[in-house]
């Protein structure tokens, strides 16, 4: 199954502290380049959340963003700490005893000595192990986007294949039309220089000239190409540096077959060949 490393997933999961929310952006990257951005409650989990990522995509640059809106009895965990306020008040009213006119207890000034205020501590491993789930639940989503951007990559691929495919039985049909004619056409210019041939010389000028024409080979190679090419779109596993590499052999031989041609049709069919080529490369690009 071919995927693209193009995709957007978003997954939200309500818990008892709040809901989750998780969004996967990817785009094209050589390799897997994870970026998990999380609230700073969440900072121990990003470990595990590259793993998870990482068990599940190959390539591309992932922006894993986790958004957490706490539940609303959750949102003001402040807590007094009472026994050192009673004490504190009863130290200041000791105090108040010994001065002819003591101001009045300022409730605010006595919350801001230190340690007179603390936040209730929440127990965080239930809520990570629930923001794990809803990772693997936008993972799997991000696939599944993937998997249908593939596809169509895929169809595109397979569609220049084909055109790849006709164009290299062209190019045989025009090498034999070639050489069908390379004997009349010598023939033709003796005649005009008005010598005579040397049936012997004549016979090793049409084999070179054949040599050189000779692209047996490199149209073999594109066919090859063309199964290794239809074989890997149906490989069940990343297959985008294969392919890239596949289309540097599509360039290679596209441009040997260019520098064969000597006449301006087989050259037209080169240029055509060369496009198509560049075309499925750049969506190459994009396969994971």
């Amino acid at each position: 199954m071919i995927r693209s490393m193009t995709g957007f997933a978003r997954v939200a999961r309500d818990t008892d502290a709040g809901q989750l929310v998780w969004e996967l952006r990817s785009v094209n990257h050589r390799y897997l380049e994870a970026t998990p951005r999380l609230p700073e409650e969440f900072r121990p989990l990003e470990p595990q959340v590259r793993e998870h990522l990482a068990a599940r995509l190959a390539r591309g640059k992932v922006e894993a963003t986790l958004r957490w809106q706490p539940a609303p009895e959750l949102q003001a965990r402040i807590e007094i700490n009472e026994p050192l306020l009673r004490a504190l008040i009863e130290t200041v009213e000791r105090v108040h005893g010994w001065l002819r006119n003591p101001a009045r207890i300022d409730g605010l000034s006595l919350l801001q000595w230190p340690g007179a205020l603390r936040e209730s501590e929440l127990d965080l491993k239930p809520l990570f192990a629930d923001a794990l789930l809803a990772l693997d639940e936008a993972i799997e989503a991000l696939r599944a986007h993937r998997e249908r951007e593939g596809a169509r990559l895929a169809g595109l691929l397979r569609e220049r294949a084909r055109a790849i495919g006709e164009l290299v039985r062209a190019l045989r049909a025009r090498r034999e039309v070639l050489m069908a004619g390379l004997r009349d056409k010598l023939m033709a210019r003796i005649e005009a220089l008005d010598i005579e041939a040397d049936p012997q010389r004549l016979e090793q000028e049409l084999v070179f000239v054949a040599q050189r024409l000779d692209v047996d080979e490199e149209l073999d190679r594109l066919d090859s190409h063309l199964a290794e090419l239809e074989q890997a779109l149906q490989a069940d596993e990343p297959v985008g540096r294969r392919l890239d590499f596949l289309m540097q052999e599509f360039n290679r031989e596209a441009n040997t077959l260019g520098s064969k041609s000597h006449d301006a049709e087989t050259t037209r069919l080169v240029v055509e060949l060369k496009v198509l080529i560049e075309q499925m490369r750049e969506q190459v690009q994009n396969i994971e």
